[in-house]
């Protein structure tokens, strides 16, 4: 939860840090979601992250109070001990919580993430906190919890996709929105001029030529009628090493903020006192709209 990279801070230099870098060389995939729940009345994030490897597939759950402490937290691995189905039982603000999953019919694609057959679920007090997958039914008789009066909110992702060129993943902007198709273009192999296209659901909402010069930026978008923020740094892409990996956040702008903003690049990012860390951290405690960070990491 702490481990995004400051890209615009200070100095403006830093892309990747010591955990995305260990990512790439262990060639595990991470999607680690984060959701606004309430515990007893309290607000809580509960982040679950999905996690693949060559040693297997796995996933963990962990609950963070209001200010970012984390309460605790569990890992579960079920591929690699066969454990596909199960629960777990943690304690948190003076309360049992108990973590069921069901995924011995989960089905994936490319990433660590199911896209159905499955469900993860968080019960405190006999109430479903937190509950994930299309296995709904399932989980409510599994558990016989009933509903919280305040559904969980789906705040923030960070996700590490792979590519050579092209560099896609879902992209979900709004707790009740609809799926999208994000697709990042970038060829820096070999091209004299690069030029970032970014793409949702196949139509090209965002293009920066002279890469070179505009290696890190910002840019607003209109995903549904809903301004999204779209910032990105390339700079390890453009000049550092063969491993390195670009970043870039997608942040939708809640209505009573999209006004303060403009639809133009920023001539001089390297001034922008900015870090994806704090901006992350700030939707979160402050609920100010849906953030997506990508590690974009360039096979070889």
């Amino acid at each position: 939860m702490r481990d995004f990279p400051s890209c615009f801070g200070e100095n403006g230099v830093q892309v990747a840090d010591s955990s995305s870098s260990n990512t790439s060389k262990n060639g595990q995939n991470i999607v680690l979601c984060v959701y606004q729940c309430q515990i007893l009345g309290r607000s809580c994030l509960i982040t679950v992250t999905w996690n693949k490897s060559l040693m297997g597939q796995g996933l963990s759950v962990g609950i963070d109070d209001s200010t970012n402490q984390c309460l605790c937290k569990v890992d579960i691995k079920p591929w690699l001990f066969s454990k596909r189905k199960g629960s777990k039982s943690l304690e948190a603000y003076f309360c049992k919580l108990d973590i069921f999953w069901d995924l011995s019919t989960a089905k994936f694609s490319s990433g660590p993430e199911p896209s159905q057959g499955f469900y993860v679920c968080v019960v405190a007090n006999k109430q479903m906190v937190l509950l994930l997958g299309d296995m709904k039914k399932e989980a409510y008789k599994k558990t016989n919890a009933s509903p919280v009066p305040l559904d969980a909110l789906f705040v923030a992702k960070k996700e590490h996709v792979f590519g050579k060129r092209v560099f896609g993943t879902k992209a979900q902007f709004c707790n009740t929105g609809r799926i999208h198709d994000l697709v990042i273009e970038c060829d820096t192999i070999g091209v004299n001029d690069p030029c970032l296209v970014i793409r949702v659901d196949g139509k090209s909402l965002m293009q920066v030529k002279r890469l070179r010069w505009k290696f890190r930026g910002n840019y607003t978008i209109l995903v549904d009628g809903m301004a999204v923020e779209v910032y990105w740094d390339v700079h390890n892409w453009l000049f550092g090493s063969s491993v390195g990996n670009a970043v870039f956040m997608f942040k939708a702008l809640p209505s009573s903020e999209e006004k303060l903003w403009i639809s133009q690049p920023i001539t001089n990012p390297s001034t922008l006192q900015w870090s994806f860390s704090q901006r992350f951290q700030d939707s979160k405690t402050r609920n100010l709209g849906f953030s997506l960070v990508l590690y974009a990491w360039k096979n070889e």
